[in-house]
């Protein structure tokens, strides 16, 4: 019975190891699958397993799944917002703690002269060297924006503000503010200059008034009419600047940006100009009018006569007295023209460029003596514009000046006999 029991023990023990081996061998051939699928590239179906083994890979593939899924979702997220920073009109640049560049957009390149393909992890003060922005960066106090003007490899006027993210990283943002900057010079240049036309007429028409109420019984009857004509002149003077100044702002701000495109009767309207420049001249020029081709042309009536007029009256203001002004109207097939000619003494042509923008004179002292105010070729300016057309100025020192409005075809209506 021993015997029996011994030999029984062992097959039980042969057994259990056999049993141990085969589990191994399971073991091993499942880690086996297991490698090999980690080695494969993500999103590779799992393997196919028994039991145990089966649900664990199944497991195990899921949340691959999950997290390949999360991380394509973040990626597409991280890519369109790369490609809006890409698109902005501002500069964006991304800095690590040390300065480093870590990221820019093209605008940021634009702006401060970079090129990412070598100026990545480098500094940013190292390739901006100016003073005020590396004392700027430093102070790690940004709660006001820097403006730095004539950046290398560009001219004009950024804006940088600094925004602290993420610990110890930073985000640069920068914007060009050059037409802002001329705009505000535009602004206070003009308040300066509307404040100087203003004061000069007034100092005169105060002068006379303080001078008449103090010692009026000391001046004699024709004394005081020609103090209140030379009042009255400057008070006109004042008034026609101050219609200017209104015709102008309706012109860039009130005006609606499509005219009425009426018709006009083109030669109607020039030989009405040509009659109140007669008027204006009182004889001290001699005046010819040229009508070439009968047409009408499309847009405002009143605005078209403004312009007109004051292209007439200028050149009466600015004639010697016995000068010839030439007034023209040519309506062809390619376009249509209206110009005033005048034999006087001419602009140099380095101002020409200059005559439209507002209060710029060639000479001042003579304009005011004249009473001009330095806003009528601004408007002629804005209302051909508004009609399609181009403002063209032509003048010699000493030979005189022609100043012409041309019209596109599609403005004219062609009047056939």
């Amino acid at each position: 019975m021993l015997a029996a029991a011994l030999r029984g023990s062992d097959a039980a023990l042969a057994l259990l190891m056999i049993g141990f081996v085969a589990a191994a061998m399971l073991l091993a051939r499942n880690l086996r699958l297991l490698v090999e699928w980690a080695r494969q590239p993500v999103g590779t179906p799992p393997p196919q397993g028994e039991g145990l083994w089966g649900t664990v890979f199944a497991e195990i593939g899921e949340r691959l799944q999950r997290e390949c899924d999360v991380k394509e979702k973040l990626s597409a997220e991280l890519a369109r917002f790369q490609h809006a920073a890409q698109a902005m009109p501002d500069g964006v640049l991304y800095l690590d703690e040390d300065d480093a560049i870590e990221w820019m957009n093209p605008m940021a390149e634009q702006h401060f002269g970079l090129d990412r393909r070598k100026d990545l992890r480098s500094p940013l003060p190292n390739l901006v060297r100016q003073p005020e922005f590396a004392a700027y960066l430093a102070s790690r106090d940004y709660s006001e924006p820097l403006v730095l003007h004539a950046l290398r490899r560009r001219d004009g006027t950024l804006q940088v503000l600094v925004i602290p993210f993420a610990g110890k990283q930073r985000m640069v943002l920068s914007r060009d503010v050059s037409q802002l900057e001329r705009l505000e010079n535009v602004r206070r240049d003009f308040v300066a200059n509307v404040s100087h036309e203003m004061r000069t007429p007034l100092t005169v028409v105060g002068g006379f008034l303080e001078t008449l109420i103090d010692g009026l019984d000391d001046f004699s009857r024709e004394d005081v009419i020609h103090f209140l004509t030379l009042a009255s002149e400057q008070s006109t003077r004042m008034q026609r600047l101050i219609e200017e100044l209104l015709t102008l702002s309706a012109l860039e701000t009130g005006a609606p940006a499509q005219i009425d495109d009426e018709p006009v009767d083109a030669v109607g309207l020039v030989r009405e100009v040509a009659a109140e420049a007669e008027l204006l001249s009182a004889g001290r020029h001699t005046l010819s009018l040229v009508v070439e081709g009968e047409a009408a042309l499309l847009g405002s009536r009143k605005e078209l006569h403004s312009a007109f007029s004051n292209l007439a009256s200028n050149a009466v203001r600015y004639t010697p007295a016995g000068g010839h002004i030439e007034i023209g109207w040519r309506a062809g097939l390619e376009c249509g023209e209206y110009w005033v000619r005048d034999d006087g003494i001419g602009i140099d042509p380095a101002h020409i460029p200059r005559l439209t923008e507002r209060f710029y004179r060639v000479d001042r002292g003579r304009s005011r003596e004249t009473g001009g105010t330095g806003l009528g070729l601004a408007i002629v300016k804005h209302i051909v514009t508004r009609h399609q057309g181009e403002l063209v100025i032509e003048s010699e020192l000493g030979k005189g000046s022609r100043f012409a409005m041309r019209f596109p075809a599609p403005r004219l209506r062609m009047q056939r006999p």
